[in-house]
């Protein structure tokens, strides 16, 4: 399909929950059920609602669901609920009998009631109550209801005085609730000139919009005139009480408040040991200390007393979520960060094709601003168009004329950006003469940085036998176009000139080309500038010389990906390949570059005049490696011996599939969209997620719309991905509004898989032109699989099957036809299916384990931990289970008398310790046997040919066996690779197990802390940083 610069279109999804309606997408309309548009800023406002009362799902064991309307008393004592067939006295939970308060999906009910499956995950929560940890399992109208609940029950909880009491200010005096009203005073203070108490509106409004960025001047105005009205004022000035209650009302994101609360354990504000915390468990940073927290409060935290006492409170907390250390991208990638030493081959490379012209391919105006632009962006190829200009000056473009010298400019911003080599494809028709002055222009302009394939390094057989790397050609610019073969002798000679020759000169092909190609004079002093010879379509079997440049139309080069995917990424590991668009794109609209980048193809050659989907995704393809132009390939796309397909259906061998679950939860200071200067001041947002990848992970989902809900809108909607080749995904979030035809794109924000921090983010948002857009971003959470932070499930492997070992599906190697490599590989068949069930039963464990702990499936051991010891806790001494060493093992005996639930939780406990273990102890004899059977299959790579002659195996058969001969070799590199990060994460998990206990207070009964096996600690994750 041909995307063109529409922002609106889209990739189409096979799931149905996301059907078109009306050639649209299914538009689907949540109301927020908030009493009323006063946003939760305390405890006391949590209370108050409840008080109130509300309508909540109540989900019994039995599969059925009963609608109840549900008050806390005035008292603040107990629960009530009506209609009941129960009396009075026992339709009621008492306050004191909660346990805990769970959220989302978590108890026995839930996970194993059908029924309950089309309630929202995010409007459920659980009350865990009595002895026997009895479950209430409830669901609100929507997620803001169920915060409100979840928040207003943990503070009853955590502050056991205020039951019964019936204190109607509760919360008002909590540490973070008098710390943001200082700090409101103070600064009312500064405005306040004459002393009395009272400011001018301009005032105030300019006071609030410094205080809180992002937020529309006209919205605090407004506040502020409800406010003099509903009071009856007959002046404008503002009161310190007013100023607090309009920045309270305005400036509070409930979103922010509820995380707050739940990680300050009510108190509304966070110490540094609570900051650390969330950064270890929530933001995947394992190497978070108490001074880097402090350092942190100090940035973020306004206030005054804030920092002498060391708390962050709601604003602060807000701030540094917004700030960039909160950014989804992780910072490790705004630098150049991948190996830069690998031949030009093994890299993907930003390329733009006539970004010369200003508008379509026929009426396009030619403007060196279009190739600024294009190295401004990171592109490491530009096109050049040259034909026979006036007075002997060879001409960019066709017919259009130039405001100055094209290459005095490129030479000027060539390496501002990126110092990494400059590719300059020419496509000349120029006659001779002027062809030898473009060579004496090249020659002048670039001098020393023309780079030539005489001046590379030599191997001791002569020539290289590779491409050089980037890191060789830094600030080298290679010319890539028609080059003499090497017999021609002469100052000039022929070339053939393809018909993409023509279409990049501007001359739009109407009708077929003639059946022999043109021929074309070529000087001798042009060729010799050439470090890249360009060819047209070649046969992918043949191997043409690696200092050549094979360019295809995007129609060819879709049916190369499509018919022989294998053989299109065998040709580029040694050879560079280039896409450009159809000639019949006038409106120089852009293919998809992701159906080229799958194949292997370096270069996809976009109009970088034309924004749209496609160049949002080369941006966030190549802002994975700091912006420079290259991005590494995945390494089974550099392997000379693996296999990959373009149109892989299902798990990649050698390619652990990953979990992506992105829950979106908020936007904020959306702006209306382009050309909606009629419609009114409110917009009706919704997001839509879309996966971009091999054909297995292409999908797309959208939230519900907030209607009406201008904007800030609240969604918190969780979605799930399957991630089957994550070096190749992409991610690309849209906001749109729901309510405008024909211009409803409000803005965006792509990036790489690899690019994505876990935890609590902040996601920019980009307009059509890729500009941010002033204070417009989401709030996401990113759960991964096999990442820290953000609570990880482990990684599964090439399993894709969870459960007993009889419903696994295990990796498996292919038959080759060829007896003395069959009999070679097939030692490993064993070792593979134990290292699977390993690995499997290891995670099996884990997901028990927390599911135990009614935590789901992206909780952290340490919650699961903090959770099991709440249970062991006793009220008057130790804890009833302590950690002990077992053969160098972190394990918890029980003392005295446990309960069944209690016994039940330890027993999984000891499942993970006997799994992680048998892991650790059989991962290193299985890696070596499965490492072996590697070993001794590659000694046959370089005699292929010839044992498949011998075994009478021809044309499609001999092709079959070396591609099964290369699944094999990457299913056995893979599953060693597997094998030796299980055990590192297996040796991890034992010693967060062994730390959690610790500090939960489950003390250590033998001198010191643990160790597992010498490991004191495991390396950082490469994509949680662990920097603050």
């Amino acid at each position: 399909m041909a995307w063109g610069g529409n922002p609106r279109l889209h990739i189409l999804t096979t799931d149905p929950s996301v059907a078109k309606v009306s050639g649209g997408r299914k538009k689907t309309v949540s109301f927020s059920s908030m009493p009323s548009e006063k946003k939760v800023s305390s405890a006391a406002d949590c209370l108050a609602f409840m008080q109130g009362g509300c309508e909540l799902k109540k989900v019994r064991p039995n599969s059925r669901i009963y609608s109840r309307f549900y008050t806390l008393d005035p008292e603040l004592a107990c629960l009530r609920w009506e209609p009941s067939k129960k009396d009075g006295d026992r339709a009621r939970l008492d306050i004191s009998a909660i346990r805990e308060v769970r959220t989302g999906k978590s108890t026995e009910t839930f996970l194993y009631n059908g029924p309950s499956d089309h309630l929202a995950e995010e409007a459920a929560f659980s009350i865990i109550h009595g002895d026997e940890y009895q479950s209430l399992d409830l669901v609100a109208l929507s997620a803001d209801v169920a915060n409100i609940w979840v928040t207003g029950l943990r503070y009853l909880l955590s502050h056991p005085g205020s039951i019964g009491g019936g204190d109607g200010g509760v919360g008002e005096g909590s540490i973070g609730n008098k710390m943001r009203q200082n700090w409101l005073a103070a600064e009312f203070a500064l405005v306040d000139e004459d002393g009395h108490g009272i400011a001018s509106e301009d005032t105030a409004v300019a006071t609030i919009c410094k205080l809180c960025p992002g937020i529309r001047e006209a919205k605090v105005r407004l506040r502020f005139k409800e406010i003099q009205r509903s009071k009856e004022k007959l002046t404008s000035h503002v009161t310190l009480e007013e100023f607090q209650e309009a920045y309270c009302e305005l400036c509070t994101r409930p979103d922010v408040y509820f995380l707050l609360v739940q990680l300050s354990k009510d108190r509304e504000c966070l110490d540094a040991q609570d900051l650390r915390l969330f950064l270890e468990t929530e933001q995947g940073l394992p190497l978070a200390t108490t001074e880097g927290c402090l350092e942190l409060l100090r940035r973020f935290e306004p206030s005054t007393a804030g920092h002498e006492r060391g708390l962050l409170g709601l604003d602060g907390f807000t701030c540094y979520l917004q700030s960039a250390e909160c950014q989804l991208l992780d910072p490790e990638h705004q630098n150049v960060c991948q190996d830069m030493k690998m031949p030009l081959s093994h890299y993907f490379i930003s390329a733009s094709y006539r970004s010369y012209l200003l508008d379509d391919q026929v009426h396009g105006r030619a403007d060196l601003g279009g190739l600024i632009r294009a190295l401004q962006a990171g592109c490491r190829c530009l096109e050049f168009g040259v034909t026979d200009g006036p007075e002997g000056e060879p001409l960019l473009g066709v017919d259009h004329g130039t405001d100055g010298n094209a290459l005095e400019v490129v030479n000027k911003y060539a390496f501002l950006t990126s110092q990494y080599p400059l590719l300059l494809y020419l496509c000349q028709r120029c006659s001779p003469s002027q062809q030898r002055t473009l060579a004496q222009h090249l020659k002048k302009v670039f001098g020393p940085k023309l780079y030539t394939p005489e001046s590379l390094p030599v191997s001791l057989g002569g020539r290289a036998t590779t491409l050089p790397s980037p890191e060789q050609l830094k600030g080298k610019v290679l010319l890539v176009g028609k080059k003499l073969p090497p017999e021609e002798e002469g100052s000039e000679g022929e070339v053939s000139e393809e018909d993409e020759e023509i279409e990049e000169l501007g001359v739009v092909l109407v009708v077929p080309p003639p059946p022999q190609p043109r021929r074309l004079r070529l000087r001798r002093e042009l060729s010799d500038l050439v470090a890249v010879a360009r060819i047209g379509s070649t046969p992918m079997t043949l191997d043409p010389p690696y200092w050549t440049l094979c360019s295809l139309g995007e129609g060819e080069a879709g049916r190369l990906a499509s018919e022989s995917p294998e053989e299109l990424v065998n040709f580029t590991k040694r050879n560079l390949t280039r896409v450009r668009p159809s000639s019949v794109r006038l409106d120089s609209s852009n293919p998809n570059p992701q159906g080229y980048w799958k194949g292997g193809v370096q270069l996809v050659a976009l109009n970088q005049q034309t924004p749209g989907a496609m160049l949002d995704l080369t941006r966030g393809r190549f802002m994975q490696n700091g912006g420079c132009g290259y991005v590494l390939r995945p390494a089974v796309m550099r392997e000379e011996v693996s296999y990959f397909s373009a149109q892989s259906q299902g798990c990649v061998p050698g390619v652990p599939p990953q979990t992506l679950r992105v829950k979106v939860i908020s936007a904020h200071s959306l702006p209306k969209p382009q050309g909606s200067g009629a419609k009114g001041e409110v917009i009706d947002p919704y997001v839509v997620l879309e996966l971009h990848g091999v054909p297995a992970d292409c999908t797309e989902q959208r939230t519900r719309t907030a209607a009406q809900n201008q904007d800030d809108p609240l969604f918190d909607e969780t979605f799930e991905f399957q991630v089957n080749m994550p070096e190749l995904a992409l991610l690309r979030f849209v906001v749109l509004d729901d309510d405008y035809i024909g211009d409803d794109f409000i803005g965006q924000y792509t990036i790489a898989f690899e690019c994505l921090q876990p935890g609590y983010r902040n996601v920019p948002l980009l307009g059509l032109a890729g500009d941010p857009l002033p204070h417009g971003s989401l709030f996401v959470h990113i759960a991964i699989t096999n990442r820290r932070g953000g609570g990880k499930a482990q990684r599964r492997g090439l399993s894709v099957r969870r459960g007993a070992r009889r419903g696994r599906e295990y990796v498996t190697l292919r038959n080759t036809g060829i007896k003395v490599l069959d009999d070679t590989f097939r030692p490993a068949s064993g070792p593979l299916r134990e290292a699977t069930d390993l690995r499997e039963d290891a995670l099996s464990s884990t997901v028990a384990f927390k599911e135990q702990c009614g935590l789901p499936p992206m909780a952290t051991l340490k919650q699961c931990i903090q959770s099991l010891a709440t249970r062991l806790q006793s009220p008057d001494g130790p804890p009833s289970a302590t950690l002990t060493l077992k053969e160098g093992y972190p394990c918890l005996e029980p003392v005295g008398n446990l309960t069944d639930a209690t016994r039940k939780l330890l027993n999984g406990y000891d499942t993970i310790i006997a799994s992680n273990k048998q892991l650790i102890e059989n991962a290193e004899g299985l890696h070596e046997r499965i490492a072996q059977v590697q070993k001794e299959g590659m000694v046959f790579h370089e005699d292929l040919a010839r044992l498949g002659e011998k075994e009478n195996l021809k044309g499609r058969k001999q092709s079959k066996a070396v591609e099964s001969f290369a699944w094999n070799i990457t299913v056995l590199k893979g599953q060693c690779d597997l094998l030796r990060s299980a055990k590192l994460d297996a040796l991890d998990t034992l010693r967060q197990l062994a730390l959690a206990c610790e500090v939960s207070g489950l003390i250590l009964t033998s001198d010191g802390h643990y160790t597992p096996h010498g490991l004191s600690s495991r390396r950082g994750s490469s994509h949680g940083n662990g920097r603050i």
